[in-house]
């Protein structure tokens, strides 16, 4: 769905995508309106793993170029003799003691590790945002890269798992392809903008770069010699479909009828458990001094007590779940005329 012209009605709370990507939603604009944006992140991260995995074997057992060619022999005579007199051109190296980079260790990097590990691939990681979670789940034979360079330097094969910013655009330039070893395998299952595709063809020219499998064909590298396109099958498998569906729509409802955000893009994860007997109040605010102390002034004028307050922030916006006593509702008004709130909710 583009839903960069469609008009956003007030009623509008949130939204989810059932997936990771949120380019087809103006987020900015969502977040200026007190919109909460969900995505659904790792939901998928198996199916993609999978797909990693095969990617990284099509690309050196060329596999696909066997396939095609065995296809020709139909209606030929002597086919088992032609096979073996042919197959010679197919030779491809072993994945097992080859070195593997990954670029991005969140979900489905850390599943991508792992998995190499126990392929018997030796394993560089980087990823200078590594939460605690992903740390504790990566398998302890993974190497942390200093940097992306000593990813580019040691790699047999490289594989990005990165959301697309204006900071990870382009990442495989000429400037860094000259740094990986000649021959590398790259694997795209991110986002095709994270190549440069005219980098890219000149460096397989050259013998820089043996393979190039991205998911996410394109003019420029549709029926290229040594890129294997693949239709974006990343997240195609009724698992993760059904995975990504049912996140979002837990996501949507603890926010709807708790106030709790997880997995926002816009917004900061924030929660909190219920009080009962207790209104709670949802306000989404930028992040600037004196709204949370002009909002509990405001509770205090009129007599009612705060129970549990929760704020965190992202950037310049900020979120706060208040839990007080009844009667909450009757200073929303006011809280919304702070300079600074962007959007006021009570929860019963």
């Amino acid at each position: 769905a583009a839903m960069h012209d469609m008009l956003m009605p007030e009623s509008l709370l949130a939204i989810a995508r059932a997936g990771a990507g949120v380019n087809n939603i103006p987020v900015d604009k969502c977040t200026q309106q007190g919109i909460v944006v969900f995505n659904t992140p790792g939901a998928n991260a198996n199916a993609v793993k999978e797909l990693v995995l095969t990617g990284l074997l099509i690309s050196s057992r060329k596999i696909i170029d066997g396939y095609n060619w065995s296809q020709t022999l139909k209606g030929t005579e002597g086919v088992a003799a032609a096979v073996e007199k042919g197959k010679a051109q197919f030779v491809g190296p072993e994945i097992y003691g080859k070195t593997l980079g990954i670029i991005g260790l969140g979900a489905i990097g850390v599943l991508v590790a792992n998995a190499a590990v126990a392929l018997g691939m030796k394993v560089y990681g980087y990823d200078p945002y590594l939460s605690v979670n992903a740390a504790w789940n990566l398998n302890r034979h993974v190497v942390k890269a200093a940097n992306m360079d000593e990813i580019f330097a040691v790699s047999d094969y490289i594989t990005v798992h990165v959301p697309l910013t204006p900071d990870t655009k382009e990442t495989f330039n000429a400037e860094n392809l000259a740094k990986c070893k000649d021959g590398v395998r790259i694997l795209n299952f991110s986002r095709g903008e994270l190549a440069n595709n005219k980098d890219m063809i000149a460096a397989l020219e050259s013998g820089k770069v043996s393979r190039y499998v991205v998911d996410f064909p394109c003019e420029e590298t549709v029926g290229v010699d040594g890129i294997i396109t693949l239709p974006h099958l990343g997240a195609s498998t009724p698992e993760a479909e059904d995975n990504c569906a049912a996140m979002a729509a837990r996501e949507l409802m603890d926010y709807l009828e708790n106030g709790n955000i997880t997995n926002s893009v816009n917004y900061p994860n924030c929660s909190a458990p219920r009080i009962a007997g207790h209104d709670r109040i949802c306000i989404l605010h930028k992040n600037v001094p004196a709204i949370l102390s002009g909002a509990t002034s405001l509770f205090s004028s009129k007599g009612l007590n705060i129970n549990n307050m929760t704020n965190n922030a992202k950037g310049q916006y900020a979120y706060t779940i208040m839990d007080a006593e009844a009667g909450a509702e009757n200073i929303t008004d006011a809280i919304k005329a702070i300079d600074g709130v962007i959007a006021v909710r009570v929860i019963k």
